[in-house]
């Protein structure tokens, strides 16, 4: 065998996975090598001015709870043979409707409470031309981890449960496998690509880690006291390793560049490949 076909070979063994793997390992192992294994990184990162009291943030999540909540219990009286994927379109249609008000009330709470209102929050148009390709960088350099902590977690419940444990998927995952209706897998995009992180990260973190950023000192206890409660917002504990790892670059790309659109952008791309992958398995 010449080195030609010992080059084939190997090019033939090497996945799509294999190349954003290694290209990821290179991106975080620059920003260690340049952050002294990130001590420095957010040596430069400014506080947002605002004046919230500590029960501001709750008051979104509370608004959002009552409303999905409250619209859900109403359908499932007013329509209760509403099943399927029809149920699943009326959930989905309830969960946007929801965010969307959270939404709003965040906006409110920004023009109220922070200086420069929404800009004050992170939401400046004119950062958006460079906070996404900084974003997919971002997610690129952390891609391997979140494999490894999935892989770790597979490992870990195997050996306590047998063989038999599988990641259990995100429920809107099973659902798009489950139900191939059109106009449903488009509402499910549309929540979980554009809606959701627009309302998970102004509330996760342009409320509650600036707040928590105004407590303690130092911006990096912000980015892992951030990433574990918007961890523990999610009900399955079996997503909560790769979840943590996602989050903490997410904040961390909060706290480095000031703007918000990073974060969701970042959010908006892992949920967007996430679903790419499931519909295309």
């Amino acid at each position: 065998m010449n080195v030609s076909e010992i080059i084939r070979q190997f090019e033939n063994t090497i996945t799509t996975d294999d190349i954003i793997c290694a290209a990821g390992v290179l991106i975080f192992g620059g920003w260690l090598l340049r952050t002294s294994l990130g001590r420095k990184s957010l040596a430069d990162s400014i506080p947002r001015r605002h004046n919230m009291s500590v029960y501001v943030p709750f008051i979104s999540l509370l608004i959002w709870f009552v409303v999905v909540s409250a619209a859900m219990s109403a359908t499932n009286v007013l329509l209760p043979g509403l099943l399927g994927w029809k149920k699943a379109l009326a959930d989905n249609l309830i969960l946007c409707a929801g965010a969307i008000i959270g939404i709003a009330v965040i906006v409110f709470i920004a023009k109220k409470f922070f200086a420069d209102g929404i800009k004050g929050l992170g939401l400046n148009m004119g950062t958006i031309y460079k906070d996404f390709p900084v974003a997919v960088m971002n997610l690129a350099s952390i891609w391997p981890m979140i494999i490894f902590m999935l892989m770790l977690t597979i490992l870990t419940g195997q050996f306590i449960y047998g063989r038999d444990f599988k990641m259990p998927q995100h429920e809107e995952l099973e659902i798009v496998t489950m139900y191939p209706q059109i106009s449903l897998r488009l509402l499910i995009i549309t929540v979980t690509v554009v809606v959701v992180p627009v309302f998970e990260e102004m509330l996760f973190r342009g409320l509650f880690q600036t707040l928590i950023r105004s407590f303690f000192v130092g911006p990096w206890r912000s980015v892992v006291i951030s990433s574990v409660v918007f961890v523990m917002a999610h009900p399955t504990i079996a997503h909560w390793p790769a979840l943590f790892v996602l989050s903490m670059c997410i904040s961390y790309s909060y706290e480095k560049s000031g703007s918000l659109f990073r974060p969701i952008f970042i959010h908006s791309l892992f949920n967007g490949l996430s679903i790419a992958v499931t519909l295309y398995q």
